[in-house]
C-alpha cells in the first residue's frame, strides 16, 4: 500500500515538474514577478485616479504618521506620502525602460561593429568598454553626473554609459563565434555587404542573450537611478522620485514611514524584475532551464 501511495506521489510530482518544463512561466517566482511588475505598471498608469492627493500639494498636516486618511502619513512638507509614491512609479519605471532600451541598442550595436569588422574598430571599441568597466559602475555615474549637472536626463545619460559596455561584450563574444560559420561566408561570398550581413545572418543569434541581459537590467536600472537620486543627483524637487523620498525619510529616522514605504517599492520592482529576467533566460535558453532543474 505504502509503495503504491508513493510511486502515486511520484508521478504527481513528475507532472508537476513536466509542467514546470513546459512553461516555465507559471513557475512561483514568475508568477509573482510578473504580478508584481503589472501592479507597479498599472500603478504608473493609472496614478492619476490612484492618488487620493496631489503628490506636490503641501495642504496636511507635517509627519503625521500612517492613518486612514494618510495610509503612508506625510512628509517633512505636509505631502501625502502615498500620493508621492504612486507618482514615483510614473518616473522610477519608464525611464528605467527606456535607459536600458538606449544601452541595449548602443552596446548591441558597437559590439556588433567590433565583432564582425574585427581590426582597429575591435579594439577601440573594446578597450573603451574596458575603460568603462575599470570604475565601479556608480562612482562612474556619479562623475558623469556632477560634470553634466544634477538633473534627471544627466542621470539617465550617465546610467547609459556605464551600462552599454555589458551588451557590447556579450554581442561581441556571439560574434566572433559566429562569423566564421558556413552561413555567414555564404552570404559574405554571394556579395551581402557587412551590414546586410549583420542583420539577416547574424542577428537572429544575438537577439535571445541580448534580450536576457536586457530584462535581468532593469532592476539594476531601477537600483541605480535610485542610488543617484538619492545623493541628489538625480530627479530634482518637487518630482516624486523613489531614490529621493528614501533620502528625505533618512533625515527622520524616527519617522519610519518617510523611507520605508518608497524603499518597499524600489526592493518590490528590482525583485519582480530579477524573477522576470530569470524566467526570460530559461525561456530563451533552454540549457539554463535543464541545469536550473537538475
Amino acid at each position: 500500500m505504502k509503495t503504491e501511495l508513493s510511486a502515486r506521489a511520484a508521478r504527481r510530482l513528475d507532472r508537476r515538474d513536466a509542467a514546470a518544463a513546459r512553461s516555465p512561466w507559471l513557475r512561483p517566482l514568475s508568477v509573482t514577478g510578473l504580478a508584481v511588475l503589472t501592479l507597479f505598471l498599472a500603478m504608473a498608469v493609472l496614478a492619476p485616479l490612484l492618488a487620493p492627493y496631489d503628490p506636490a500639494a503641501q495642504e496636511a498636516a507635517k509627519l503625521l504618521p500612517p492613518s486612514a486618511e494618510h495610509w503612508f502619513g506625510t512628509d517633512q512638507l505636509g505631502r501625502d506620502v502615498f500620493s508621492r509614491v504612486v507618482h514615483g512609479a510614473r518616473l522610477s519605471l519608464p525611464v528605467a525602460l527606456l535607459l536600458v532600451a538606449v544601452a541595449c541598442a548602443a552596446g548591441t550595436l558597437l559590439g556588433a561593429l567590433g565583432g564582425y569588422l574585427g581590426g582597429w574598430v575591435e579594439g577601440l571599441i573594446m578597450r573603451s568598454a574596458d575603460l568603462v568597466f575599470a570604475f565601479p559602475g556608480i562612482i562612474l555615474a556619479m562623475a558623469v553626473v556632477a560634470a553634466l549637472g544634477p538633473d534627471l536626463v544627466n542621470a539617465v545619460l550617465a546610467v547609459v554609459v556605464v551600462s552599454w559596455p555589458s551588451y557590447a561584450r556579450v554581442v561581441r563574444s556571439l560574434i566572433l563565434g559566429m562569423r566564421e560559420e558556413n552561413y555567414v561566408q555564404a552570404s559574405r561570398l554571394l556579395g551581402a555587404s557587412s551590414l546586410r550581413t549583420l542583420w539577416v545572418d547574424v542577428r537572429p543569434g544575438i537577439v535571445g542573450p541580448t534580450v536576457v541581459l536586457a530584462a535581468l537590467d532593469v532592476g539594476n536600472a531601477v537600483l541605480t537611478l535610485s542610488g543617484l537620486s538619492f545623493l541628489g543627483l538625480g530627479a530634482r524637487p518637487p518630482a516624486a522620485e523613489w531614490g529621493s523620498m528614501v533620502a528625505a525619510g533618512a533625515q527622520y529616522f524616527d519617522k519610519w514611514w518617510l523611507g520605508l514605504f518608497p524603499g518597499l517599492a524600489i526592493l518590490l520592482v528590482v525583485l519582480a524584475s530579477n524573477f522576470i529576467g530569470d524566467t526570460v533566460r530559461d525561456v530563451l535558453d533552454p540549457r539554463s532551464a535543464r541545469r536550473g532543474r537538475a
